[in-house]
């Protein structure tokens, strides 16, 4: 094996990972650009994944700060290059795994951002108000959801049409690994969903009439992969930032989620609850969202108490 390109170790590798441990699709494209550029530092220098030593992957977690690659890059490139070593063991391709013993630089601990109710809904204004009268009603659609449940964007943009019949109360929802979650819809999102429906439904029929196959997908799109995409999305999100008058530079479709958690959890929600809606499989990701209010409350305190104000 150790003859064959380092390609074929990196298409092998990602091959066994979407088949054995069923790994999301963007967990392996991440895979593949680390050890892709793991393999060309490496062919720089007339290595390979066969012969490289802990003291070459060490060098170019060096060079790779020397890049000035954030610390969560870095610990993310050696998280890759040692699933790389340990499939590579198990599968008698190494005898070792020279990566095991590497300390990483750890990830610098950063809150997430996150939106007030008041930004919240001046997105959601823009979104009711932005384009033609179906992009308003699709882009409702997608904010209600997005916010009503907390979703992810991939899983978001690919729900099919068949979890939104019936006017639902809830969404099953299909995230991580293949993990299915159920999610309650607002009154809002739901009749956001209703509206939504009866344009779709009414266009699709137009084009099955016109021979062209029905889209699976609540949100059908031209698009190779037949659904809106994610990137489509954020550009979305970035408009409705503009029109609405919020900063663009901190809304994403993960800041509507986190948006979500923060604000469940400030209205009391239960810590567990939040973990579920969200499709944490450890809570100690969900608790992050207390630091969030902790900031807030500080922050609060100091721009509002007289006692903190300076003399």
């Amino acid at each position: 094996m150790s003859a064959l390109p380092m390609t074929r170790w990196i298409a092998t590798f990602l091959e066994a990972q979407a088949a054995e441990l069923d790994a999301a699709r963007n967990t392996r494209l991440a895979y593949g650009r680390d050890l892709l550029d793991f393999s060309e530092w490496l062919a720089h220098r007339k290595l390979h994944f066969a012969t490289a030593t802990r003291a070459n992957i060490e060098d170019y977690l060096i060079d790779c700060d020397a890049r000035g690659l954030s610390k969560a890059t870095r610990a993310r490139r050696l998280s890759s290059i040692r699933q790389l070593y340990r499939f590579a063991h198990d599968e008698g391709w190494r005898d070792d795994n020279p990566a095991l013993q590497i300390s990483g630089p750890g990830k610098a601990q950063r809150l997430p951002t996150t939106l007030s109710i008041a930004e919240v809904e001046a997105l959601l204004d823009a979104a009711r108000t932005q384009g033609r009268e179906s992009d308003r009603i699709r882009n409702t659609c997608l904010m209600e959801l997005l916010y009503a449940t907390g979703m992810r964007v991939s899983e978001l943009v690919t729900l099919p049409v068949s979890a939104a019949r019936g006017d639902p109360r809830m969404l099953l929802v299909m995230g991580k690994g293949n993990k299915e979650r159920m999610v309650p819809l607002s009154p809002p999102a739901r009749a956001a969903l209703r509206d939504w429906l009866s344009l779709r439904d009414a266009s699709e029929a137009e084009a099955v009439a016109a021979r062209k196959p029905p889209s699976r997908f609540l949100f059908p799109s031209r698009a190779a992969e037949g659904h809106m995409t994610r990137q489509r999305f954020f550009l979305l999100i970035k408009d409705f930032a503009v029109a609405g008058g919020v900063d663009a530079a901190k809304v994403t479709p993960h800041t509507l989620r986190h948006a979500f958690a923060t604000h469940l959890l400030a209205n009391g929600a239960d810590l567990r609850v939040i973990q579920t809606l969200l499709g944490h499989a450890d809570i100690s990701t969900t608790e992050i969202y207390t630091h969030v209010l902790d900031e807030r409350l500080r922050a609060l305190v100091l721009d509002h108490h007289p006692l903190a104000r300076k003399p």
